[in-house]
């Protein structure tokens, strides 16, 4: 088995990735998606969602089953990251449990669910930057077989290259994802995926 990960810094994008994997024949239970949910922007998008992000409701369903992924989208809280919603294995192993368990230490777990899958540690620290800066992660477990049509269907939803990001953040100083850091605020978050739409060809 590989892990295929990608940032993604458009939801829309991210959630047309999850849809092509499954069309492709990616089981739900192999895929997962966690979105930075400052400003509740997408609590109402799965069945699953209820309130309380902000200081870490309980996940909601890890998967969609026959209905799909997106349909079973929860509610946690991040450290270092704030509210997201999430679903799947990688968002379940984050929150250290179960389904519908307490999320609690969730940003270490992020990475460290993404290492243990797999996931180079740097990219690992840059994609956890990414869903604080506003973006959506997804990551899928694939057959060796599967992994490179996997890969094309991400990076045909506009992935984000993390070595170009790191150096991005690089340049401002930053190092590695700190989950003691404070979550952006909504207008940071705005003002992170204006900067990047203004890097789009």
């Amino acid at each position: 088995m590989r892990t295929v990960t990608g940032l993604f810094d458009d939801y829309g994008d991210a959630r047309e990735a999850v849809s092509d994997l499954e069309a492709a024949g990616v089981p739900s239970d192999d895929i997962s998606i966690v979105a930075n949910n400052i400003g509740d922007r997408y609590s109402t998008d799965g069945s699953n969602a209820a309130e309380g992000a902000g200081t870490g409701a309980g996940l909601g369903a890890a998967g969609g089953g026959v209905v799909g992924l997106l349909t079973g989208l929860g509610l946690m809280a991040i450290p270092g990251v704030g509210p997201v919603v999430a679903a799947g294995w990688l968002a379940s192993t984050a929150a250290g449990a179960a389904a519908g368990a307490i999320a609690g230490g969730a940003a270490g777990g992020l990475i460290g669910a993404l290492t243990e899958s797999g996931v180079d540690e740097e990219d690992a620290h840059v994609y956890a930057e990414g869903v604080r800066r506003g973006g959506t992660l997804v990551t899928a477990r694939v057959e060796d077989s599967v992994a490179p049509r996997a890969e094309a269907i991400l990076k045909q939803r506009k992935i984000v290259d993390p070595a170009a990001r790191r150096s991005i953040y690089a340049q401002e100083g930053w190092s590695r994802f700190d989950e003691n850091a404070d979550p952006y605020t909504l207008d940071q978050v705005d003002r992170e995926r204006e900067r990047y739409r203004s890097m789009m060809p």
